[in-house]
């Protein structure tokens, strides 16, 4: 007899796919396999508008921005030197906790080079460069979860 499919890990990968916008979603256990895909109508993929919140009552004190905190604060999602997770997945420098790091600050990479790895199912998918230059900042450290879309290293 085989074994039912447990509904609520179908109902958590489907909050998984929505919350992140996925296309698809694959999930494999030693019981079953499961593949989420969403279709999408007219070929455009959904857009969700902000929500609107209240005004404050009073206005809050703007906080002195020192130039570390700064750049703790620069958003690098819109940037085009941005190297962006390709999926939603745990990031890592190196191929193995004893190599070195793929790249780091100062580097120069070329179009095409592995920057980093990003785990997802138990898959380490290689995450390449976009375009050459130098390396100016990574924005996530080893064993960081990351989103779709997220900004990983800066190449300028």
């Amino acid at each position: 007899m085989a074994n039912p499919i447990d509904t609520k890990v179908i109902s958590k990968l489907a909050e998984i796919l929505d919350k992140n916008q996925l296309t698809g979603l694959n999930y494999e256990d030693e019981n079953c396999k499961i593949s989420l895909v969403r279709e999408l109508k007219g070929g455009v993929a959904p857009v969700y508008a902000p929500i609107a919140t209240p005004a404050p009552v009073s206005a809050p004190v703007a906080p002195v921005i020192t130039e570390e905190a700064k750049d703790e604060e620069d958003d690098y999602s819109n940037s085009p030197n941005a190297v962006k997770s390709p999926m939603v997945g745990v990031v890592y420098l190196s191929s193995n906790p004893n190599s070195p790091t793929y790249v780091k600050v100062g580097d120069s990479v070329t179009e095409g080079d592995t920057v980093c790895l990003i785990e997802a199912m138990k898959t380490f998918n290689p995450v390449k460069a976009h375009k050459s230059g130098k390396v100016t900042k990574i924005l996530v450290e080893a064993g960081d979860p990351v989103e779709y879309g997220e900004p990983l290293v800066i190449i300028e």
